[in-house]
Order: structure tokens, then C-alpha cells, then sequence
């Protein structure tokens, strides 16, 4: 494989962790995934991954971390950000420029003010610093579904969440065969992901987070609504907003400009070459 490339696993104390790693520039970007991966990690995609991210790689060195292994039932999104602070630290990363998309998004929180010396900036997207009642209802929605084994619903009930209706129009096509895309063997990790979004709440360690930040939302989300991005920019001193009009919380990937938003944002803040 290309030495642009590469999928890795590591050792932590009590389990460990995949990651996909891309780009060899100077700077190092960490990627901190939605709840997704609880249903498809990123254990040998680096290739597939790296796609959208190419015209960084000559600045940054690009790391998308999945949740540990074995995830434990009862396990809090605090203890993802600990476990995920582990990880960098074995890797020899001393501190990168971070993006936590979704639930990703509120493990970057905790990494930011758990561990600040390790967050050069931070970006939050499509995310809330605790489970408000619109991330609630999404959340408690794809556990039924986990738990009747419907993954069609997961997957239809997660779309129509996320994507605008422009998308939707297309992407609903696909309906039919969305219940064999990306099924596990079983629900234990989607579920255990899913019910520590339940139980999450920063809102009292907002303040912690000292690094420049950058908060990024979608006025049309279903699945956190755009309060959990305002919020957010008003509780970290000094972040900064962008609303995305007419996206939901699939804006990173409907936004054009979403990564050169966030890698602009990156290298503005000291990162990269």
C-alpha cells in the first residue's frame, strides 16, 4: 500500500483501537466519526477514506479513529475521549487539530477539556454539548429499530434525518436495498454507542475548552437541530459560527466547502505547513 496509506490498530490498556491514516504533511488532523461507527468502523478503508481529504495530504497527516474494541455496554462518551487521548498518545501524537462530527463531535469536546494540551483547534460539526430532546428522539428511534434487528429502518431513519431534501430525492432510490448495507453481526456496539449519547451532557466543562474553535451547523438539522451549534459557539469563548442554510446534519458531506472550511480554519490557527 502507498505510503499515503495506511490502516492501523492500536494497543490501548483495556482493548484497541483502529484508525486510518492519509496524507504525510507536517501537520497532524485527528477525524472523530458520528454514531455510525457503531454499525461500520474504519478498519481497513484508508484507501476508500482518504478521498475527500487528497488536497491536504501535503500539509497534514490525517488519523480517523473508530471506538475501542471490545466497546462495553455501559460506556460514557467521557471515556471515549480518555480512551481516544490513550490512542494519540501511544501513536506519539502530542497534540493535533481535531474534528468531531456528531457524537464524534461530543467526544471532541471532553478530548478539548480533558486534555487540552493535546488540541492544537478544534472544530465541532453538526453536534450539541448534551442530549437536548431533538437528539433524543432520533436516538431513542434507532435504538428500537437496533433492538427489533431492523436495519433498513436504521439506515432510511438515519437518512431522512440527516440529508436536505434536494439529496433525498436521489438518495431515496436506494431504499430498497438499504438493509444490506453495512449490517453488523449484531447490535451490542451500535447500542452501547447510542445510549452514551443519552446519558451526555458537557454543558459544565465548556468553559475548559481554551483552544480556537470552530463550530459548524446546519439550520435544517433533524437529528441534534441547530440550537446544539449555537449553544455550543456561546459557551466556548472566543469559537467561532458558520450555519449552513438549507443543510441538515449531513452538511459535511452535502457542504462543498465543508473541508476546505475546516482545513482552512485548521491551517489559519497555526496548524500544518
Amino acid at each position: 500500500m502507498s505510503r499515503m496509506y495506511r490502516n492501523g490498530v492500536v494497543s490501548l490498556k483495556n482493548g484497541k483501537m483502529c484508525y486510518a491514516r492519509f496524507g504525510n504533511g507536517p501537520g497532524a488532523a485527528v477525524i472523530l466519526p458520528g454514531l455510525s461507527d457503531g454499525l461500520v468502523t474504519v478498519r481497513g478503508k484508508a484507501a476508500l477514506l482518504a478521498r475527500p481529504y487528497r488536497a491536504y495530504f501535503r500539509d497534514f497527516t490525517i488519523y480517523m479513529f473508530s471506538r475501542k474494541e471490545p466497546l462495553p455496554a455501559e460506556y460514557s462518551i467521557r471515556e471515549m475521549a480518555a480512551d481516544q487521548a490513550e490512542a494519540l498518545r501511544v501513536l506519539g501524537i502530542e497534540s493535533a487539530c481535531v474534528l468531531g462530527v456528531s457524537e464524534g463531535g461530543m467526544i471532541a469536546q471532553y478530548l478539548a477539556g480533558d486534555h487540552p494540551e493535546m488540541v492544537e483547534s478544534l472544530v465541532l460539526a453538526v453536534t450539541a454539548p448534551y442530549a437536548n430532546e431533538q437528539v433524543r428522539r432520533f436516538v431513542k428511534a434507532r435504538i428500537e429499530d437496533a433492538q427489533r434487528g431492523d436495519h433498513k429502518a436504521i439506515m432510511i431513519g438515519s437518512a431522512e434525518a440527516a440529508y436536505s431534501e434536494k439529496k433525498l430525492k436521489s438518495y431515496r432510490k436506494l431504499y430498497p436495498i438499504l438493509g444490506l448495507v453495512g449490517k453488523p453481526k449484531d447490535y451490542r456496539r451500535f447500542l452501547s454507542n447510542a445510549n452514551a449519547i443519552l446519558r451526555f451532557d458537557a454543558r459544565d466543562m465548556l468553559d475548559h475548552i481554551g483552544c480556537p474553535a470552530l463550530i459548524i451547523g446546519g439550520e435544517e438539522d433533524k437529528t441534534v437541530g441547530p440550537e446544539g451549534s449555537r449553544v455550543l459557539h456561546a459557551a466556548i469563548a472566543g469559537s467561532r459560527l458558520h450555519m449552513y442554510p438549507g443543510l441538515g446534519h449531513a452538511a459535511f458531506e452535502e457542504a462543498a466547502d465543508f473541508n476546505s472550511r475546516v482545513f482552512g480554519f485548521f491551517g489559519d490557527t497555526g496548524a500544518g505547513s
